[in-house]
């Protein structure tokens, strides 16, 4: 059999542990025996970023804007204890930080569905889409240790030299200061993605912040969702029958358990980076979710929402066969190449992507599945499989 074939390479971004183990085998097992599979490689698993200065995160992030698409693994965010055990110079931001930076846009997370596998809030009957803003706040923050005795001020400079100056905090004993920022561009930028992405999907669209709080920085995002909602969106969200609200980030979340699901919840970064978890698990697994950064500047980041699944990968570096959950990361590849298709107008390797989706939830709607899932699944038939077993069974349902 020819295999499909591609025009334009999609940047590919390596990572850590055992998702990267996962990485090489969903190539080797699902996508390269059935195309001609054309990458810019960049990996960036920790030792690399490491080497290289943390350069490599940079230079495959610039390579995203120039190919239009990207499928990145998980990768590690080091604390005290990855420095001391990858002997660190420094420890790294995290790189989904840096990529989100360079590209700016808006996260959407989604979770995949099956059956067999209920929600925990049982009133969730269709999928809850996170739309998350990927861009500053914590992620971007400056932070000092204050010694106690130290004066916190915040200060503003305009071009024309004038200052604007408020006080934070007056320190009695030791403490911590943080400052972060946002800008109105990166805002409107997320604002018009949700909008159009809601227009796609033809589902309300929800936005909750802390603007009785935050009465500026919160209320910014609520000032521009509006504005642009007025003037670019209502009447189409009108024509579709679909609805915008605004209201306090605590009361999204009561209804959002109150909720059947069915819309898009748009939050700032940090709120869609623990909200995009609690809907995940929700769901029934951070395995089964789909992600992928819409950039304003038309680039697209596919990745899975999980982390390097660490315990997994002591395992199998024990020799140890693991169970280890890799939807998301198929849903990575799958959604890369479904867009690098659409981009190319290469339908063979949209269909591909599609057909692999299938094969995938095929298997587990058999009964073939990983531990996470089995201790999950209501099936009757329901057979525990290791990492490879079940990538060769999504294999032969293709």
């Amino acid at each position: 059999m020819s295999k499909i074939p591609m025009t334009t390479p999609i940047v590919e971004m390596d990572g850590d542990e055992m998702t990267r183990v996962l990485w090489s085998m969903i190539k080797d097992i699902l996508i390269c025996p059935y195309v001609d599979l054309k990458t810019e490689y960049y990996d960036l698993g920790l030792p690399n970023r490491e080497a290289t200065g943390d350069q490599v995160t940079v230079d495959a992030a610039n390579a995203n804007l120039k190919y239009g698409v990207s499928v990145k693994c998980a990768t590690i965010t080091p604390n005290a204890q990855r420095m001391e055990e990858y002997k660190l110079s420094k420890m790294w931001k995290s790189p989904n930080a840096t990529i989100r930076a360079i590209l700016d846009g808006t996260v959407f997370r989604r979770p995949i569905l099956v059956k067999g596998i209920d929600p925990y809030v049982r009133s969730w009957k269709k999928p809850i889409t996170i739309a998350r803003h990927a861009y500053g706040d914590i992620y971007k923050s400056t932070e000092l240790r204050a010694a106690a005795g130290s004066r916190a001020e915040l200060v503003v400079t305009a071009p024309d030299g004038s200052v604007q100056r408020a006080d934070i905090q007056n320190f009695k004993g030791d403490g911590i200061v943080m400052g972060m920022h946002n800008t109105d561009a990166s805002i409107a930028s997320f604002a018009h993605a949700c909008f159009k992405f809601a227009l796609e999907a033809r589902e309300d669209l929800w936005f909750g912040a802390k603007d009785t709080i935050s009465k500026t920085y919160d209320h910014r995002f609520k000032d521009i969702f509006a504005e642009i909602y007025e003037k670019d969106y209502k009447a189409a969200f009108e024509a579709a029958g679909i609805e915008y609200f605004y209201t306090l980030i605590d009361d999204v979340v009561a209804r959002v358990m109150r909720s059947e699901g069915g819309f898009i919840w748009a939050c700032k970064n940090y709120d869609g980076d623990v909200m995009s978890d609690m809907v995940a698990t929700a769901f029934g697994s951070l395995g089964m979710m789909s992600s992928v950064l819409v950039s304003p500047n038309g680039a697209w980041e596919y990745e899975a929402a999980h982390g390097t699944v660490t315990r997994h990968y002591y395992k199998h570096l024990k020799g140890e066969a693991t169970s280890t959950n890799s939807v998301a990361t198929i849903w990575a590849w799958t959604g890369a190449l479904r867009k690098r298709g659409e981009l190319d107008g290469n339908a063979e390797l949209m269909a591909f992507a599609d057909r692999l989706e299938k094969a995938t939830i095929d298997t587990i709607e058999s009964g073939v599945m990983t531990g996470d899932l089995v201790s999950l699944s209501t099936l009757e038939n329901k057979r525990k499989v290791n990492s490879e077993e079940f990538l060769r069974a999504i294999a032969s349902k293709m």
